[in-house]
């Protein structure tokens, strides 16, 4: 250790750039040209870390789509995303029929509910983190309305998948 005490001897006089020195090209994806996309379908933890990659220039876009782990196919177009957006929907359809079932709120407010897919940091119950949020019964009818829409419209398979899930757990 030092005995040097008291502030250091040179100041910064501005802040860090990642991309100091290089002349962007607009034309790429992520210049003014070609912003890039949004970020959706990762929890919020997963969403800042996503950001601070690509404010401090260590985000890597993807050249080819990405294999989903729960479908196998080639359908994940973000990087940094594990599952494509057919299978990060049917998990929270399936993650909301179980949380409807078992969880009832105890006052009068109604229904729980259950948040979107997340990242592998907290995967449970089949690949998301359940956190439970207490509803009014109005929201929960147009929701429940909103699921059977989608369940109508999912393939027979999932839509199988999903009936079969609900069987077993009554």
């Amino acid at each position: 250790m030092s005995n040097r005490q008291g502030p250091p001897k040179h100041q910064n006089n501005y802040a860090w750039k990642p991309n100091a020195g290089r002349k962007i090209n607009e034309t790429e994806v992520g210049g003014r040209l070609k912003p890039l996309s949004e970020i959706t379908g990762v929890c919020q933890r997963c969403k800042e870390q996503i950001d601070w990659k690509r404010r401090y220039g260590k985000y890597k876009p993807l050249t080819e789509p990405a294999k989903c782990q729960k479908c196998s196919k080639r359908t994940v177009r973000q990087a940094y995303h594990n599952l494509c957006t057919d299978m990060g929907f049917f998990l929270y359809i399936y993650i909301y029929i179980y949380i409807y079932i078992y969880s009832l709120c105890k006052g009068a407010k109604g229904v729980c509910q259950v948040s979107m897919p997340c990242g592998p940091h907290n995967w449970k119950l089949g690949g998301c983190a359940v956190h439970l949020i207490c509803r009014d019964l109005a929201d929960v009818e147009a929701e429940q309305k909103t699921l059977e829409e989608a369940i109508k419209n999912a393939r027979e398979r999932d839509r199988r998948a999903l009936i079969r899930a609900v069987s077993s757990l009554e």
